[in-house]
Parts: C-alpha cells; structure tokens; sequence
C-alpha cells in the first residue's frame, strides 16, 4: 500500500467537489489522492480485508459492478453496487449476531476501487465539502435498498421485475431509439434474488412481460424497456394504506395519548427487562443466556407435567381396557355354562 501511487481523487470522482469552489477544488485536486485497486471478475475475497484497520473510512467504487449476497436460510438476497458507492467490507467491532447469516461478495464485471484510508481520512477534515458528497453517497444506497425493499413486496412478480428494470434504468440505464436500454446481463436467477422470487416464476412473468410489450432481452443478454415508467403510488393507496404512528408499546405507566385511559388500561404491562435492546456481548450475553436457561427449565417442568398426566390417563385406559375384556370374558362362560332351554310343550 505505502508503495503504490496515489491518483488524485477528484480526477477520479469529480461529482465529490460539486460543493468546492474553484480554489478549494483546485487546492483538494492538488492534496487528496488515493490507491486505486483492480478488481477481476469473479468471486471476490473480502476476507484478506479482515485485519484492515477500523480507522479506514471504506472503499469507493470507480467503475464496474459488484454484487453483495445475502445468506439467509435457504434463501439469497442481492445488492448491485456500482461507480460512485462507498462500501465498508470490515466493521468496527465484530459483534455476534442472532440471526445466523453469512454475507458473498461477486465481481459481475470488472471493476476498480479507491481506498479511502485513514491518511485520506485526516486530509478530509479540511474538506467537508467532500465528506459531505461522501455521507450523501451512503445515503443514496440506504434509499435505493428502501425502494428495493419496497419492490420485492409487491403482490406480482412481473410488477417486481418491471420496477426493478425501471430502478436500475436510473442508474445504469441508456436512451435509444427503441426505448430504455438496461445494459447489464442480468440472469433470470439474479432477478429472483433481486425481487424475492424463484427462477422459474421469473422466467414466466419475464416472458409475459415480453408479450405485453413492455421488456424484452436483447440479442447481447442486455434489457430493453420499451413502455412507460412504473411505480408511483395513487390516492387510493395513500387512503387505504396510512402512515405507522408506534412501533414499540407505550410506556408501563404513562397512558398513550391517542387512546382513552380505559384502553390503555388494558394494554398489557411490560418491564424494562422486555423494552430493552438485546446485547450479545460481556455481561448481556450471560445475562440472556441465564433467561434463556431459565425459560428452558419452565418449559421441562411443563414437559415432564403434562408427560406425567399423560402416562396418568394411558395407565387408567389399560385398566379399563382389561376389565372390560374380562367382563366379555365372563359374560362369554356364563353363557356357554347355563343349560339350553328346553323347547315348550304344545297341547
């Protein structure tokens, strides 16, 4: 790192001085360089990045494509990250997590970063200007996963791939003759992990899409959209969906106040044990540990209660079964004992 050379960052990414004036640009085109790294297609090892130092801002992508894969489960989610967005593959405590989840790294096309290091980081202080183009790029990418969010919840997975096209045309999209050129080679199984769907409903609402006119695959493998842009929420919808007022319950001992004091009444009272945040760390993760245990053990005393009542009702089931068979039993010898009756007398 101390050895390679520096290129100057506003050379690089010139929308980073949009604030400066032109001496201070001038100045900050002079001051501020960065290591410049290529990136081959291919799966791309973030691990080597592990013992970077948590002093280093992150890494701004100068061109290309990457992918960020989600491992839920059984189940992947993507993020396409290109030119202009600052990403941070290490963190700055390595926190356990409750939700078991691993995180794959992909270079979709080749690529180049910029590393904004801990020197560059100290030259900053003397440019807000920029520090503030950055924090607005971190900001973009937060919106743009709101609105994928936003996507992969629509009730229709050709709604979804249409309104994803339309979101990617923001950004990487081209005006042609014919329509809106999306030119990425996106495959039907990257698109489900786009829109929350699996490849086989993809490739059915993409050919339903390519009938009605409105998207279809070029003869490179890149998109065309070819109708109008989708997306905008109607009256209707605002009316029929309002907007969330309260996420966490109120407060034990204050009554809310949109509701009467009957109602809040009735809410039920939660402890400070319940409304604090789970910690996973030192003495908070004992302490969750110790309720866990404890929740544990209730339920083996339920367990071993209710086995017992069960082993109970099969012991008085077994009894009632035996006498019932001997009371057939003796019923059946009674009957065969007694004599036959004689037939009665006519005359």
């Amino acid at each position: 790192m101390p050895d390679r050379q520096l290129s100057p960052l506003l050379e690089l990414d010139p929308d980073l001085g949009v604030l400066l004036d032109e001496d201070r640009r001038a100045a900050a085109q002079l001051e501020l360089g960065v290591a410049v790294h290529a990136l081959a297609p291919g799966e791309w090892d973030v691990a080597r990045l592990s013992g970077a130092s948590p002093e280093h801002p992150g890494l701004l992508m100068l061109n290309g494509v990457l992918a960020r894969e989600v491992l839920v489960s059984d189940t992947v989610s993507t993020e396409l990250l290109g030119p202009g967005d600052v990403i941070r593959p290490w963190r700055l405590h390595q926190s356990a997590s409750l939700l078991r989840h691993s995180v794959r790294w992909s270079v979709l096309a080749p690529s180049r970063i910029a590393l904004l290091d801990r020197r560059l980081g100290a030259q900053l202080g003397r440019y807000p200007e920029i520090n503030a183009a950055l924090l607005d790029r971190v900001t973009e990418r937060a919106v743009r996963l709101a609105v994928t969010q936003a996507i992969s919840q629509l009730n229709r997975v050709d709604r979804r791939l249409l309104a994803l096209f339309w979101h990617l045309a923001e950004r990487w999209g081209r005006m042609t003759a014919s329509g809106v050129a999306v030119p990425m080679t996106l495959s039907h199984r990257m698109l489900g992990q786009l829109v929350g769907a699996r490849r086989p409903t993809v490739s059915t609402a993409l050919a339903q899409l390519a009938k009605e006119g409105q998207l279809s695959r070029r003869e490179d493998g890149t998109w065309l959209l070819c109708g109008a842009p989708v997306g905008m929420p109607s009256e209707e919808v605002a009316r029929i969906v309002p907007m969330r007022r309260r996420l966490l319950p109120p407060e034990a001992d204050t009554p809310s106040a949109r509701e009467p004091a009957t109602v809040a009444a009735l809410l039920p009272r939660t402890t400070a044990s319940e409304t604090e945040p789970v910690h996973v760390t030192g003495v908070e993760m004992r302490a969750v540990l110790q309720r866990l245990r404890e929740r544990c053990d209730s339920q083996a005393r339920e367990l071993r209660t209710a086995y017992e009542i069960t082993t109970e009702l099969t012991r008085r089931t077994v009894e009632l079964r035996d006498r019932c068979r001997e009371t057939r039993d003796g019923l059946r010898i009674t009957r065969a004992a007694a004599p036959p009756e004689r037939p009665a007398r006519t005359g």
